[in-house]
């Protein structure tokens, strides 16, 4: 009897939490309400089968429960019985089943008006290509992949020449126009999926899939990865905008095409060296840093993090939040680069001046921060010399004050809480393993020992490599 109830409560508590529940599909912004027909159909065909199912259990728990003197009646086979089950069966699964290879054959099917866009997915990040007015895409091949060329674009097709290039995790699309989105991999398996949009599809690397869908709410929309693909999976995300078509358009228009990036001019170092002369009063002289002036080392950092930050304080992704003083004082001095060619020519300045080690301030349990280090292996390399395919900066030999101050700022919320500071969103959310500050000075004394930081033996009063 007892187990009976408790079958039957599963099932009303089941009902109860289904219909009840605040976690239902999102509004749908797209043209497949099919999508979610098959996953209606899908609920009522095996809801109903689970009822019944559990129903019926609680049924024969009930009247074949254990009586004194009965005998169970054996019965190896019914014939009647399993020509029911297997009819009702045959009918369930077909009516689950056949809306779904309807759906799927338009899935596969992509209208003949359907604007092309492609999006290329790497650990953690997204960025995408539009071709440009001929509608064609250039060849790309992943062996010609650097930071200078982070798409492969291969220079000696000119269909590539009029590609635009958009190295954001932020995508624009016009509104009520179909979409055939060309889905590509650098490294290992994606999945690039847009919860109002319903549809998604793999990047399997080596080959090009695809899907397609017509946007039909303007609004911004997150895009997520829905494939395990390493640590940092979960902040692998990015943004579709889907707008107006002349806004669209306005848009793309601020992205530069493949030939205008091979047009740009060499970085000037010795223009840079003047730009430079502002911030070598905090910096150094040779970009040692100053602790005093709570001044970091630039030199040794990979040029295009440098780049990324500068744009980053003049833009007021970094360096607007008031509780942020520190930050709001580089932004300043940022401002003092007009345009991106100054960035790029002061950048360039800072890439000839000699990589001086550091002195380390930092002291921790060594051992303990190798384990807490095992996590950030994945984005910034088992040396901590950065990975520039990651979005992640040389860890190793840059000022210890520095990257634990950034780190509290991360955990804390006074870096990358900036909607526009993606990758500072991603570093914010690995920071959160940070609960102790003695685990940040772990982790930096370990990092302390991966690169140049010249170490203080507070015994023998020198230092060593």
């Amino acid at each position: 009897m007892f187990v009976a109830i408790v079958v039957v409560l599963l099932v009303i508590g089941s009902l109860i939490f289904h219909f009840a529940s605040p976690w239902w599909f999102t509004p749908i912004a797209s043209n497949w309400n099919m999508i979610d027909t098959t996953v209606d159909i899908t609920f009522w065909v095996t809801g109903i089968v689970f009822v019944l199912l559990n129903l019926f259990l609680a049924w024969c728990v009930l009247n074949f429960r254990h009586k004194k003197g009965r005998k169970a009646h054996y019965e190896p086979e019914n014939k009647k019985l399993e020509i029911w089950l297997t009819g009702i069966t045959t009918v369930g699964v077909v009516a689950m089943l056949a809306p779904g290879l309807i759906v799927w054959g338009d899935v596969v099917t992509v209208p003949d008006d359907a604007m092309e866009v492609e999006a290329v997915g790497q650990q953690w990040h997204w960025t995408f290509r539009y071709p440009g007015n001929d509608g064609d895409f250039g060849d790309v091949d992943p062996r010609l992949i650097s930071v200078a060329n982070p798409f492969g674009m291969d220079p000696d097709d000119p269909a590539g020449a009029d590609d635009v290039l958009v190295y954001s995790p932020e995508m624009h699309l016009p509104i009520d126009r179909p979409v055939k989105v060309l889905l590509r991999s650098k490294d290992v398996l994606h999945n690039f999926a847009v919860p109002q949009f319903r549809t998604k599809m793999d990047l399997v690397p080596g080959m090009v899939t695809y899907q397609w869908f017509i946007p039909t709410v303007e609004g911004s929309y997150e895009i997520m990865c829905e494939e395990l693909c390493g640590m940092a999976h979960h902040t692998m995300r990015g943004e579709v905008v889907v707008e107006q078509q002349a806004d669209f358009e306005d848009w793309l228009g601020s992205y530069p095409t493949y030939a205008e990036v091979l047009a740009r001019a060499e970085p000037d170092a010795e223009a840079g060296k003047m730009s430079y002369m502002a911030c070598a009063a905090c910096h150094g002289q040779n970009g040692e840093g100053n602790p005093a002036l709570n001044a970091p080392k630039l030199t040794g950092l990979d040029s295009w993090y440098l780049k990324r930050q500068l744009q980053h304080y003049k833009s007021g992704v970094r360096g607007s939040d008031p509780a942020d003083a520190l930050g709001m004082q580089m932004r300043g001095m940022a401002m003092t680069l007009v345009n991106e060619a100054a960035i790029d020519n002061v950048v360039a300045y800072i890439g000839t001046l000699p990589d001086v080690p550091v002195v380390a301030t930092i002291e921790g349990n060594v051992d303990r921060g190798r384990d807490l280090y095992q996590t950030c292996v994945n984005c910034h390399g088992a040396q901590g010399q950065g990975i520039w395919a990651m979005n992640a900066p040389r860890a190793a030999g840059m000022s210890d004050w520095y990257t634990a101050n950034q780190l509290r700022n991360f955990r804390d919320g006074l870096r990358g809480a900036n909607p526009d500071d993606r990758y500072g969103r991603q570093m914010a959310q690995m920071a959160q393993m940070l609960n102790e500050e003695a685990e940040i000075n772990d982790l930096v004394a370990y990092m302390n020992t991966l690169g140049q930081t010249q170490l203080a033996d507070a015994n023998a009063g020198r230092r060593f490599e």
